[in-house]
């Protein structure tokens, strides 16, 4: 029995499971919205609130230009990027956090991600699929 065992395992090991989930976290956050299956986004989910929540805790120090930064101030900055680093796999999609995704959901205490399931199976495996983004993203254009 998995009583009190969290998350899912997916048919994979832990090194593969982190590795997939670090790519699925840094491509959400660079095009704010992917499709996957239900189980990976709900999962997903929580991995990547966790990262802009990393972000978030610089609070008014996201506005503030790297020229103005006292050192005590730049240290607690490059620690968060080193930290969200750790997860995301990108230098151009850790900087989008840090200037673009993290300053939108200042005033937000949490939810910045939506899971829409979409109520259509996978043709090869019949899985649920759903698509998941972050909330208050800019309208994408016609893809």
């Amino acid at each position: 029995m998995r009583h009190q065992k969290s998350g899912r395992k997916f048919n994979r090991n832990s090194s593969h499971r982190k590795a997939m989930f670090r790519n699925m976290v840094t491509s959400l956050i660079e095009h704010e919205r992917i499709t996957t299956t239900a189980a990976k986004a709900k999962e997903l989910r929580g991995k990547t609130e966790r990262v802009i929540t990393l972000a978030l805790r610089l609070g008014d120090l996201l506005d503030k230009p790297k020229e103005e930064r006292t050192r005590e101030e730049q240290v607690r900055y490059a620690h968060a990027m080193a930290q969200a680093g750790k997860v995301i796999r990108t230098r151009e999609v850790l900087h989008k956090l840090f200037e673009e995704v993290a300053p939108r959901y200042r005033t937000r205490p949490g939810g910045y991600t939506r899971v829409i399931r979409l109520g259509q199976r996978r043709v090869g495996d019949a899985a649920e699929m759903a698509i998941i983004e972050l909330v208050e993203a800019p309208k994408a254009t016609a893809e």
